[in-house]
């Protein structure tokens, strides 16, 4: 498995609940870009529309160097593709929760092809971030002076 794009930003803003895996509805351009790492999911997020399909909404894939296609918008609208049972968990989920849809990381699978995986994710409050960070900071004191002393 080779990891072609992380949102870490999701881990930090989001409590993460339930993954599930996603392939992604991808034109051939977009392909050779994506394995090449040319994309960004950091402010992308996944949509459920009414017809019951997930969309991948604001995932920048750069222009591939060697196509032709001069009005390629790198933010559009990508399908993604679930199973039914799995849409429709998704769906039951977050209608009427305050649950969201984030995108974590974007790989390329052992037989080619490309899967988003994707999380039911809480947003967090801001003292439940700082509190992270404040957790975090003392981790690296107390790893930073066990070096010192042993050593």
């Amino acid at each position: 498995m080779d990891v072609l794009a992380t949102n870490n930003k999701a881990r930090f803003n989001y409590d993460l609940q339930d993954k599930f895996e996603a392939g992604i509805s991808l034109n051939g351009a977009e392909v050779k870009s994506v394995k090449r790492g040319n994309l960004q999911i950091r402010e992308s997020y996944v949509k459920i529309t009414k017809s019951g399909e997930a969309h991948l909404h604001n995932a920048y894939i750069a222009p591939y160097s060697h196509a032709g296609n001069k009005d390629y918008n790198p933010y559009r609208t990508r399908k993604l593709l679930l199973r039914a049972e799995e849409l429709s968990e998704i769906a039951a989920k977050t209608h009427g929760s305050n649950l969201t849809i984030v995108p974590i990381k974007v790989y390329n699978t052992s037989r080619g092809l490309i899967k988003l995986e994707i999380a039911l994710a809480r947003g967090k409050k801001q003292y439940e971030k700082r509190r992270e960070i404040t957790k975090r900071d003392i981790k690296k004191e107390i790893k930073g002076t066990l070096k010192k002393y042993h050593s």
